[in-house]
């Protein structure tokens, strides 16, 4: 089998940001981004997508952590998208629907080489910890415009913003896990247009 791999490098005058990734892991992460909360998320979202990725990056944090987290959600996207390959052999979409203490998060993704992200979810405080909670749908929007994903996120209920941001990345992990699994029935791109 061919290796599902990639290695990006993105240095623009607000951030640097090296990562590789192998869609065929075992959930091995190795994330350094200046962003704590980040990590962490990208932790969840490597460990239950059984991919392997490693990321450092360092941006101008002096000024907040909006350029960092949209530059690393670009690379990752990026990443997806040239592990991937033709895409021949790939399941394409999934779902998943992940409950996280009081918070449930509904996602659903299909890989069809057409962006577009659909965000349904409120944060009731601006700030988890440190963190901007808007920063989520920035990250997922860079995310889904560069790996040429449909994601749609749905929180139908939650109050705790921690709950839901890690409830929304454990989805995308396991919707990403199951919609990048290469199925031996598909014979080719699973597209009656014959590209994705």
């Amino acid at each position: 089998m061919t290796k599902r791999t990639a290695t990006i490098n993105r240095k623009t005058r607000e951030t640097q940001v090296e990562l590789s990734i192998n869609l065929d892991g075992s959930g091995t992460s190795n994330i350094n981004t200046g962003v704590g909360f980040l990590d962490h998320m990208l932790d969840l979202l490597t460990k239950h997508g059984l991919f392997d990725m490693t990321i450092k990056a360092s941006g101008d944090r002096m000024v907040d952590d909006h350029h960092t987290v949209e530059d690393v959600g670009i690379c990752i996207g990026q990443g997806l998208k040239e592990a991937l390959g033709d895409k021949k052999g790939i399941r394409r979409f999934s779902s998943a629907s992940v409950p996280m203490q009081e918070t449930l998060a509904n996602i659903a993704l299909d890989i069809s080489g057409r962006p577009a992200l659909v965000f349904n979810a409120t944060f009731q405080k601006e700030k988890i910890g440190s963190f901007d909670a808007e920063l989520i749908e920035e990250f997922l929007e860079a995310f889904t415009t560069n790996a040429g994903v449909n994601l749609h996120v749905n929180i139908p209920y939650g109050a705790n913003a921690h709950h839901i941001a890690e409830a929304i990345f454990k989805g995308l992990a396991k919707a990403l896990k199951d919609a990048v699994q290469l199925d031996e029935r598909i014979k080719d791109v699973p597209s009656t247009k014959g590209i994705l």
